[in-house]
């Protein structure tokens, strides 16, 4: 473990240089790690662990299209591929990657075969965390951690990939077999994390769910939704507000940030966009500040967690996202950025050779 300086204070962090492959194999080469969940995270854990050669297996219900992919991405039915109940009780270590109200449901048959000295993974600190509202509470005698890392699963497999890694956290909630701190960084090292910074399960879930309602998700489209409705209504055409207000920033300026940082990005960008944002962000922070505070708070107490429980629980739960989505993609804002993205270069279809 390396102690590093973030903007002074120190933090415990683990890289691939004191906590390399080799050594994560070693460390799981006598474990089977069970996948529970093929949807999300699932995929791109599994292969990337698959690929780095450890021994992983996928637990999902059969004739349906999770099982599908399963198996187009290479795994054996009843080889590397089994049904729920089998690939539990065959797993040493159970990665919990269902949806959080699927892992309300499936609790009772995972905690039957969680015997002395297995462990139980997580991704996401919401089960144990709210465990009054899920249920969850594991048994003593087994090990109980988490790798979150900081992306969806198709971006930790793609960046797999690529040879890069894709940042986690991790944190331990039981040790019982006093094997979890190996464990769990051998695993954050075997699903293709860049480096993995300790934290604990409540903080996880409370700055999950405020960075995904805030702005990863649920701040960006506000404000991208903001700006647009302003540029649409001063007579801006659909082209130049969207441009001007997603193309820019994701298809350059964010690639850039997240090189260099945000302070670069200012000093290398004209003296005009240099100070107008200069002036502008500390308005937008002050402006916005109290609507993350708010945020936390329905975070902290528990009520984001009870309404996404109660929300995703309910039997028309899909038909009414599927309407929410909708209003989404047709809204004039996505389907100028459906138009837009047709256009860049990579999408344009090759130019014929000429015919000699």
């Amino acid at each position: 473990m390396a102690v590093l300086n973030f903007g002074g204070k120190d933090e415990n962090v683990v890289t691939r240089d004191e906590f390399p492959l080799e050594r994560a194999q070693e460390v799981l080469k006598n474990e089977t790690v069970a996948i529970i969940g093929y949807g999300v995270q699932g995929p791109g854990q599994a292969l990337n662990q698959k690929d780095n050669g450890i021994n992983v297996i996928v637990g999902q219900r059969k004739e349906s299209k999770t099982w599908d992919k399963a198996i187009a991405d290479g795994f054996v039915p009843g080889e590397t591929l089994f049904e729920i109940e089998e690939a539990l009780e065959r797993g040493t270590i159970i990665c919990y990657l269902l949806s959080d109200a699927a892992q309300i449901e499936l609790w009772p048959t995972v905690q039957k075969h969680l015997t002395p000295g297995k462990a139980l993974y997580f991704s996401h600190g919401f089960g144990i965390t709210f465990n009054e509202q899920t249920g969850i509470v594991p048994p003593a005698d087994v090990d109980v951690f988490l790798v979150a890392p900081k992306g969806s699963g198709t971006s930790l497999r793609r960046m797999f990939l690529q040879g890069r890694g894709l940042n986690s956290s991790y944190a331990i909630f039981q040790d019982a077999t006093g094997k979890a701190y190996e464990r769990v960084v051998a695993l954050g090292i075997a699903v293709g994390s860049g480096y993995l910074f300790e934290t604990d399960f409540k903080k996880e879930v409370f700055s999950d769910l405020t960075g995904e309602r805030g702005t990863l998700m649920g701040c960006i489209q506000g404000i991208f939704a903001a700006q647009y409705d302003v540029l649409r209504a001063n007579g801006h055409s659909p082209s130049e507000a969207f441009n001007e207000t997603v193309e820019e920033l994701t298809q350059s300026l964010m690639p850039l940030v997240a090189e260099n940082g945000m302070d670069w990005m200012y000093a290398n960008c004209s003296t005009t966009a240099q100070r107008g944002a200069l002036d502008w962000w500390k308005k937008f922070r002050d402006a916005t500040k109290p609507v993350f505070e708010e945020l936390y708070e329905s975070v902290a107490t528990g009520k984001e967690s009870q309404r996404s429980i109660d929300s995703n629980s309910q039997p028309d739960y899909r038909e009414k996202l599927n309407a929410e989505l909708a209003e989404l993609r047709d809204s004039e804002l996505w389907q100028a950025g459906k138009t837009v993205r047709s256009l860049r270069p990579e999408n344009q279809p090759a130019e014929k050779e000429l015919e000699a």
